[in-house]
């Protein structure tokens, strides 16, 4: 009887020690870094196990960009369900870890239609999420004094993660001042 394997496919404790080490790889070294041999001395494991876990790097990539878009929607929802979900947004937005993770695979992303394609659904998934939690509340946050619900939530969740990218590449950033602007309204609009 034979049986096939998806790529990437389980919740093994290996595959999210690969996953973990791949993060920690294009973290510190940047997305170069990453190849099965690296991957695989980091986990103390051979190339072949890597590689039986994920066929080709990219469906490596894929697969992280996948985990730890799970685990960040899992976090927000978890945030806008109990606190302010402006201030959820915003904490999310400004996860230096996920912006400096998604910056690499960005990099990576200018050349694989697949793996952009896949970071772009993160980010259309967290902003609906967001968007879900505001409706029927703009009056409550006086949007009308700032911008429309989907001008804010997209600033606020790309600016922070564009401040890194700029910072990755080394671009003195422009958005400080936008920074400025939803920091002074989210002191406006959240509660005392």
């Amino acid at each position: 009887m034979t049986t096939t394997r998806r790529v990437g496919a389980g919740k093994t404790k290996t595959r999210a020690v690969l996953l973990d080490c791949t993060e920690r790889l294009m973290l510190d070294e940047g997305n170069a870094a990453v190849t099965y041999r690296n991957v695989a001395a980091k986990a103390e494991v051979t190339p072949g196990l890597v590689q039986y876990y994920f066929p080709a790097l990219d469906d490596l990539f894929i697969t992280l960009i996948r985990d730890r878009t799970e685990v960040s929607l899992t976090k927000l929802t978890e945030e806008l369900r109990t606190g302010h979900p402006l201030r959820a947004v915003w904490n999310y937005a400004n996860d230096r870890a996920s912006a400096g993770l998604i910056a690499e695979l960005m990099a990576l992303g200018n050349h694989r239609k697949q793996i952009q394609d896949e970071i772009a659904e993160g980010g259309r998934k967290a902003r609906e999420l967001a968007l879900a939690a505001l409706a029927g509340t703009s009056k409550d946050y006086a949007f009308r004094e700032a911008a429309s619900p989907e001008v804010l939530v997209f600033l606020m969740t790309s600016t922070p993660r564009m401040i890194v990218m700029e910072e990755t590449a080394g671009i003195a950033t422009s958005h400080v001042e936008t920074v400025d602007y939803i920091e002074r309204y989210l002191d406006h609009v959240e509660p005392r």
